[in-house]
């Protein structure tokens, strides 16, 4: 029996990583920091028989070498989700960055210790793409080798800057390390998440997506700045992004980079989405800002050549994210109108 190493089990795609890998028969490692976060998730999961969990801390060497000894492979997925914009530069190389790396790099060293590990799948982000070419000019079709250059995040520190510049070094010297240590590598390129959660609090890009409807500015900024990026909204269901990464870890044939989309939407599309599912005066404010564009093709292309097919489209996604956040208290019940 297969054994996986899950990193930051307590967040959104971890929890529900764990969730899919036990359900599939798998024995789990799974990694926290704090070990009281694990309560409402654990209750969560099935098959814990086969689970196994680690206090483990990306900033500590060695802090890894149990957690992955006797694992097939290794999914990383823990990481920061700093998106605060006003701060230092100084700040952010060396309480965001740096941590970052030192952390992917001790998880690294930990796998080469180990002689079972075969693979190590990273969770990356669509923060690390843009649509716009070198001229600032939108693509056509936008792909894994339309990575956003490290200094136009410098310069511009749109929203969410941090975040995406984290993402982006920490993959660079992921695969570095990983290409001077034979490490068998692969990101999987993660669009923006709906769907279902476990975590106790609502995930971080469920604020985003929600933010048309809760009128939160912070999240609706980053939402904005995306959209400005890459032309449109690329989403996928959780439980997609979830069978991406186990298949990628499984199929022998899989090597770099891969986006992992169902679809993309224009924001004044998503808008209309939302306004069907979960009525709400406080969309009008907003939806006459996004007209008249054409979206650029977020490709797949490449995960669905290797024999990946997605299970859920943009509608179930939007239906299931505003469901569970009603169920939850994060949402107030409202009446549709039909």
């Amino acid at each position: 029996m297969a054994a996986y190493c899950v990193t930051g089990a307590t967040g959104y795609v971890g929890s529900w990583l764990v969730k899919s890998l036990l359900q599939r028969g798998y024995i789990v490692h799974a990694t926290v920091r704090d070990p009281a976060k694990m309560l409402h998730i654990f209750s969560q999961w099935t098959g814990n028989d086969r689970l196994r969990l680690f206090q483990a801390d990306l900033q500590v060497e060695g802090s890894f070498d149990e957690a992955v000894k006797g694992c097939n492979g290794v999914f990383h997925v823990a990481a920061s989700m700093e998106f605060d914009i006003h701060v230092e530069e100084t700040y952010v190389q060396s309480n965001v960055i740096n941590p970052a790396i030192k952390g992917i790099l001790n998880l690294f060293r930990a796998c080469l210790k180990s002689e079972s590990v075969k693979r190590v799948v990273l969770t990356s982000s669509i923060s690390t793409i843009t649509a716009k070419d070198s001229t600032g000019k939108w693509r056509p079709v936008v792909d894994e080798s339309c990575q956003t250059p490290n200094d136009h995040v410098w310069n511009t520190k749109a929203s969410g800057w941090v975040y995406v510049l984290s993402k982006l070094l920490t993959e660079e010297a992921a695969f570095k390390f990983a290409n001077e240590n034979n490490i068998d590598l692969v990101s999987v390129i993660t669009t923006t998440v709906g769907g279902p959660f476990l975590t106790p609090t609502v995930p971080s890009s469920i604020r985003v997506l929600l933010s048309p409807l809760t009128g939160d500015s912070k999240f609706f900024s980053i939402l904005s700045a995306v959209n400005a990026r890459m032309g449109s909204i690329a989403l996928v269901h959780i439980e997609d992004i979830c069978n991406a990464h186990i298949f990628l870890m499984e199929n022998p044939r899989a090597e770099g980079r891969y986006i992992c989309c169902a679809k993309g939407c224009l924001i004044s599309e998503l808008i209309v989405l939302l306004k069907q599912e979960y009525p709400s005066s406080s969309l009008h404010r907003i939806e006459g800002e996004y007209h008249n564009s054409i979206p650029c093709e977020i490709s797949s292309k490449k995960l669905r050549d290797l024999g990946f097919s997605y299970k859920h489209g943009i509608e179930v996604i939007v239906q299931q994210t505003i469901a569970t956040c009603v169920d939850c208290g994060f949402l107030p019940p409202v009446a549709k109108k039909w």
